[in-house]
């Protein structure tokens, strides 16, 4: 039988994912960071990104956007605690894409009461969400 590992993804809102996994891949802040069962503890920020689980006897992955939060890993359970999650089935490209034309012209226009920051993250935020709507087209 092979090795498994419990998986929890949990936003403010609700719990978005719960099961056994063979491995999953979290959007790290220096990269993506691949858990396979039995790692070693560990506790870090992940960024705006895929979570991406390859579930027991599936060819897919099953696909999570989160826009940042808290991952804990234990030998036998990961858990992340995300601002916000999001299947990626339920992403909406044209908000997605409206997201980052109004970040897009924060950035631009410097004068604006938007703080320099703050667009950068929501301009973050919706180029992670296009990038895990292209990852679910390409399945």
């Amino acid at each position: 039988m092979p090795l498994r590992v419990h998986v929890d993804v949990v936003s403010a809102e609700e719990q978005i994912f719960s099961g056994q996994a063979e491995y999953a891949v979290f959007p790290g802040e220096a990269g993506e960071l691949g858990i396979l069962p039995r790692h070693s503890p560990l506790l870090t920020r992940i960024r705006p990104g895929a979570v991406r689980l390859k579930l027991p006897d599936r060819e897919e992955y099953e696909l999570v956007y989160v826009s940042g939060g808290i991952l804990e890993v234990q030998p036998t359970l990961i858990t992340l605690l995300a601002d916000t999650a999001i299947r990626a089935k339920d992403l909406d490209e044209a908000e997605a894409l409206k997201a980052k034309k109004k970040a897009e012209e924060a950035l631009h226009n410097r004068s604006a009461d938007v703080s320099y920051a703050s667009a950068e993250a929501e301009l973050a935020q919706a180029l992670a969400q296009l990038q895990t709507l292209r990852k679910v087209r390409r399945k």
